[in-house]
């Protein structure tokens, strides 16, 4: 195609696109021109190889039908110019390039913006291909053999399509090799089945019920029906459904051009070969046939040798593993395929189709695939796997081996291994799961979005914000596009407490500057924040120093003050100590949850004059659905000394604080327990003092 877009081209022309804000443009009025700015050269022209490229990077092909137009409108400028050869190496100017690509602009457009299902999408791709050569080195299983034309296919053959509603595509991989549907046919017969004449009438003939039997066994429900459509009982009779009424020669047709539709108008073929073979070892298809005649399950007047040999015909049609994918990306998108915005099948027959798929899809591998990959899909003994994502994508992967359940061995391996890594299975979504890549969300937008929330949390003193995003991991010190960070914010708007914890805990630099050169202190002072003005350079001051001011508060908030507590309330409760003193005993020292470690009561410096002061035992009590405060106790000896930020000495009865802070027993011969705080919550749900 001419001139390629290297991994670091690709990176920095989003980045571009990005910094250029093509988001808040109008289509077609203004994006044109910005997108010309960023593909042109120091002489103003733009390479058509380089357009296509970056288009191709953002999961668009030059073949796509939406794209049709800018790619007749290119080859009639090269033929007009006279420019030779098959490739797109030639350079338009600004207003040639834009008539060029007005027709389409709302998808070139979207593209760019990164509107389109997976924004990233060259990432996502690279993902991707980790996977697929992981499976690759997967040797297990083998092809078919009771057919013979399959038993005859390369073992080696391994390909993986990517088509997302959106018409972002890539490919790896054996994927333009022609293979037959096999069973993977039997979900899109029966989809075109409820379109034509309705989900009602079509279980009449049919149930939904997996059948816990081999997919070809001779068996009814209890309604003397085949138990759904994914089994060969099932598909026979939905075949028998298709156009009843119409020429033999003109049903396999009607299904053969709908398969063209599904597919977008890419390959779709037959294998006239397949079908003659898969007809003379047919044996227990008939027999199914003659059994479910027998017990009434076809529509009146159905020709069963008819039906079946439609059944054959639709099994051997041919597809390519690109061309399969728009069919499980059609269905993905609602019954409307991605690349040519046409409506193929009723949204209803698509919900249908995808539940009995989710349910019964892969032989008798279905309950265990449904629990770990959470996904519809269809497989078929070709070795092909549809596999669906819902309002984001389809897959086909295809390898001939097949395990002893009858499906693709890699394929089965690779649709693990894409759930272990993007949240696609169905209830990745839960609250509380395990985090994977979602690559529906733009890095540097929910990046963006991240440090949006925590400037906002900071400028209004939001401290729970705060402390929610210090514990998830966020880069304290991110700033916004003028370089102000959360401590410029909370400087500005005097909230000490966010300071505090930005400095103290989170260990931000105290003194960013922003793109005007101004500190936190600096806005402190500008906004008359005295308070903060005074801790911000007491903090800086101490810093030169090189003694880093301490605090015994972690990103945990400080319970409420313990004071004039005499006896301990009832339920789930930690012992302690409290005092009739609130200035004495000011906090407990509270411990971040993800790095629990012992620490002490603490207390603020003692005044040098200080009344007696008795001590009582005092409870904390926490919700029992949350973690709790744990209080061990450990002997010490009877007397203690007591100052600035030491543990705080009680003993089992009460005692008294002298003056010159020392603590003094009033019964003989009792040992003082010295009692330390060894975990703390995240969270403290309640504190109670009686």
């Amino acid at each position: 195609m001419g001139l390629q877009l290297s991994e670091e081209d690709i990176d920095e022309f989003m980045d571009e696109c990005s910094e250029c804000k093509l988001d808040g443009l109008s289509i077609g009025s203004d994006i044109d021109d910005v997108l010309f700015d960023l593909l042109a050269d120091k002489d103003e022209l733009v390479n058509v190889a380089k357009f296509w490229s970056a288009i191709k990077s953002v999961g668009l092909r030059h073949t796509d039908p939406r794209l049709k137009e800018c790619r007749l409108h290119f080859e009639e400028v090269q033929r007009e110019a006279g420019h030779s050869g098959e490739g797109w190496d030639f350079q338009l100017d600004r207003e040639t390039f834009k008539d060029c690509i007005s027709e389409n602009i709302f998808l070139i457009g979207k593209a760019f913006k990164n509107d389109l299902v997976i924004p990233e999408f060259y990432s996502f791709v690279k993902q991707i291909e980790i996977i697929y050569q992981k499976c690759k080195d997967n040797k297990q299983g083998k092809p078919a053999d009771y057919i013979p034309q399959l038993a005859r296919v390369d073992p080696n053959n391994w390909a993986v399509s990517i088509c997302t509603i959106d018409g972002q595509r890539h490919s790896f991989g054996n994927t333009n090799t022609a293979f037959c549907l096999q069973s993977c046919s039997k979900p899109l017969n029966y989809a075109l089945a409820i379109s034509d004449i309705g989900q009602e009438r079509v279980h009449r003939f049919v149930g939904q019920e997996p059948s816990g039997r081999s997919f070809n066994e001779l068996t009814l429900d209890a309604s003397s029906k085949p138990h759904n459509p994914m089994i060969n009982a099932g598909a026979i009779v939905i075949a028998s459904l298709l156009k009843p009424s119409a020429h033999i020669s003109d049903r396999f047709d009607y299904a053969f051009n709908q398969y063209k539709r599904l597919a977008g108008g890419e390959y779709v073929g037959f294998s006239n070969t397949l079908y003659l073979s898969e007809r003379e070892t047919a044996d227990r298809n008939f027999a199914l046939g003659y059994y479910m005649r027998e017990n009434g399950c076809f529509p009146e007047h159905a020709d069963l040798i008819q039906t079946l040999e439609l059944y054959f015909q639709l099994c051997s049609v041919q597809v390519t593993n690109d061309s399969a994918s728009v069919v499980a990306a059609t269905l993905a998108n609602g019954g409307i395929c991605p690349i040519s915005g046409e409506r193929i099948l009723a949204a209803d027959a698509v919900r249908s189709t995808l539940s009995l798929m989710y349910s019964c899809g892969m032989y008798d591998y279905s309950g265990q695939f449904a629990f770990k990959v959470g996904l519809p899909a269809k497989s078929g003994v070709a070795g092909a796997i549809l596999l669906v994502i819902p309002n984001i994508m389809g897959i086909c992967v295809w390898s001939p081996s097949l395990d002893k359940m009858g499906n693709s061995s890699r394929g089965v391996q690779f649709c693990e291994e894409l759930v272990k890594v993007f949240n696609f299975h169905n209830y990745d979504d839960l609250s509380h799961t395990e985090k994977k890549m979602d690559p529906r969300k733009s890095k540097v937008d929910s990046e963006a979005n991240s440090v949006v929330n925590l400037l906002f949390g900071a400028s209004t003193g939001d401290v729970t914000a705060i402390r929610r995003f210090a514990l998830s991991g966020m880069d304290m010190r991110a700033s916004d596009y003028d370089g102000r960070t959360a401590l410029h914010l909370g400087a500005a708007e005097g909230h000490l407490t966010v300071i505090r914890m930005l400095l103290e805990q989170c260990h931000v630099p105290p003194q960013p500057r922003d793109r005007w050169s101004f500190t936190p202190l600096d806005d402190a002072r500008r906004f008359n924040r005295h308070n903060c003005v005074k801790y911000l350079e007491e903090y800086i001051a101490n810093l030169a120093l090189g003694s880093t001011p301490t605090s015994p508060c972690s990103l945990v908030s400080p319970p409420p003050s313990i004071s004039n507590c005499i006896t301990p309330p009832k339920g789930p409760s930690a012992s302690g100590i409290l005092t009739s003193t609130p200035d004495i005993i000011t906090e407990l020292a509270n411990v971040n949850s993800n790095n629990i470690t012992p620490t002490s009561v603490y207390r603020k410096p003692i005044p040098t004059s200080l009344p007696n002061t008795t001590y009582k035992a005092f409870t904390v009590t926490s919700n029992t659905t949350s973690d709790v405060y744990t209080v061990t106790s450990a002997m010490s000896s009877v007397t203690s000394s007591v100052s600035s930020h030491t543990h705080v000495t009680s003993s089992s009865s009460s005692s008294t604080l002298s003056s010159n802070g020392s603590l003094e027993d009033h019964q003989s011969n009792k040992e003082h327990v010295n009692v330390e705080v060894h975990e703390v919550a995240k969270h403290m749900t309640n504190l109670r003092c009686e």
